[in-house]
């Protein structure tokens, strides 16, 4: 969030949702995250895990943060 923003400021997680598909044994997990809409209050991000050498996906996440005005 920090990057999209151009620099860290402060935010609060206004909702936190995550869906567990999978579990992943004896590799790492790699996350991809995708800010869907950056507004000045609000920013939604999606956001993907996947196995290491894998495409499936084993874990889905969405968020909001919120910014003080």
């Amino acid at each position: 969030m920090s990057a999209a923003r151009g620099g860290y400021g402060p935010m609060t997680t206004v909702q936190q949702s995550t869906t567990f598909q999978q579990a992943v044994l004896d590799t790492d997990v790699l996350i991809t995250a995708r800010v869907t809409k950056l507004g000045r209050r609000l920013a939604f991000i999606d956001i993907t895990l996947a196995a290491e050498g894998s495409e499936e996906v084993v874990a889905q996440a969405t968020t909001v943060y919120a910014f003080p005005g």
